[in-house]
């Protein structure tokens, strides 16, 4: 049973704290977003208690009416304990947020692994799988930097896709992918065994990683590849090199200078807020082994088995007979589905927003 009274009590502490103009930005931001979500689930226990009124008011009458008059608190009735149940499962919706990052663009890097030539032909298959994907889902996808190799495969592509909670449903994609078939390129007919990694990074905010100019080396050179024209006639492409960390990140998607330099410090933010998370996380493993995975692109999470028309996700246990559909189509539903659900589980395990800060 949750204390109303001690929640609107530190909800007007959080605004308290607020009103002080010395605050730190960092420690503002962070102070705003729970008083929102205080605001938030207080409005709705009010209205709550509202309906739980009424329909107290409409069981009374019901005992003293006969007739047309009881047939409308009937209905009245039916009505408030509808919204009710709506109101009740909000509120436990909030207790319980998703992740805050579920709402982010995401720049999602494929990489080619052990298996050569064919692990860099798997790479752009599953590049074109959740381009698929993305398109079913009404994202914006565009490319940012790749490596192709001359057999139509990519040692490495970037991709920016923008949308509606795109990270929430591609989160769980990273990590290592194996795929088990007969390559274009064996005589044989013998099934071989590749695998590409695959990285999934939420876009950073600017307040989440701040960027000192002087630690950065940004090269312009001229782009290659597919692309018209303006191919190799300006220095449009843009290398950003993070010295601190090593980090490189290039983008030559855009004809414009100014405009792939932008793209590719958002690459680069992203990059760096995801190796904090890395180290962070690695730190707390010991206590933060989770039954289906942990994201890291280290972990092998799925295996396509082309041969058997089987795809298999190793955290669910889950077997799909329908490859061709998945890799062919990007319907990655069925995959995708499985782990938001296990998310929800998750959320409620760790506990409600009231007892973190």
């Amino acid at each position: 049973m949750l204390d109303w009274v001690a929640i609107r009590s530190e909800y007007d502490v959080l605004n308290h704290k607020l009103i002080d103009a010395s605050l730190p930005q960092r420690e503002r931001m962070k102070l705003q977003k729970r008083a929102s979500r205080f605001s938030a689930l207080l409005n709705l226990h009010d209205e709550l208690k509202k309906h739980e009124v009424a329909a107290q008011e409409c069981e009374q009458h019901l005992n003293a009416e006969l007739g047309e008059m009881r047939e409308l608190y009937l209905e009245e009735l039916a009505e408030s304990r509808s919204k009710i149940e709506n109101l009740n499962k909000e509120i436990d919706d909030m207790l319980y947020p998703r992740d805050e990052r579920d709402e982010r663009d995401v720049f999602l890097e494929i990489r080619s692994g052990a298996g050569g030539q064919e692990a860099a032909l798997f790479a752009a298959d599953l590049f074109r799988m959740y381009s698929l994907y993305a398109i079913s889902k009404g994202w914006q996808i565009s490319l940012i930097e790749e490596a192709s190799t001359d057999l139509g495969g990519y040692s490495k592509v970037v991709a920016h896709i923008t949308g509606k909670d795109v990270f929430k449903y591609l989160k769980f994609e990273s990590g290592v992918h194996r795929v088990q078939r007969v390559p274009k390129t064996e005589g044989a007919g013998r099934i071989h065994t590749s695998t590409i990694t695959v990285a999934v990074m939420p876009e950073a905010d600017d307040v989440e990683v701040s960027i000192n100019p002087s630690d950065l080396r940004i090269d312009f050179y001229r782009s290659s590849g597919a692309g018209g024209q303006h191919v190799n006639t300006t220095d449009s492409a843009v290398r950003i090199t993070h010295i601190p960390t090593g980090i490189v990140v290039t983008c030559q998607d855009e004809r414009s200078q100014g405009k792939n330099k932008t793209k590719a410090m958002k690459s680069l933010q992203a990059r760096i807020l995801e190796a904090e998370r890395e180290r962070h996380e690695a730190e707390q493993s010991a206590t933060r082994k989770q039954q289906i995975g942990t994201g890291d692109r280290a972990e092998k999470i799925r295996t396509y088995n082309y041969p058997q028309n089987r795809v298999t996700d190793h955290r669910t246990e889950s077997t799909l007979k329908k490859l061709d559909i998945i890799v062919n189509s990007g319907d990655l539903d069925d995959l995708i589905n499985p782990l938001l659900e296990w998310d929800v589980l998750q959320r409620r395990a760790r506990g409600s927003f009231l007892d973190h800060e």
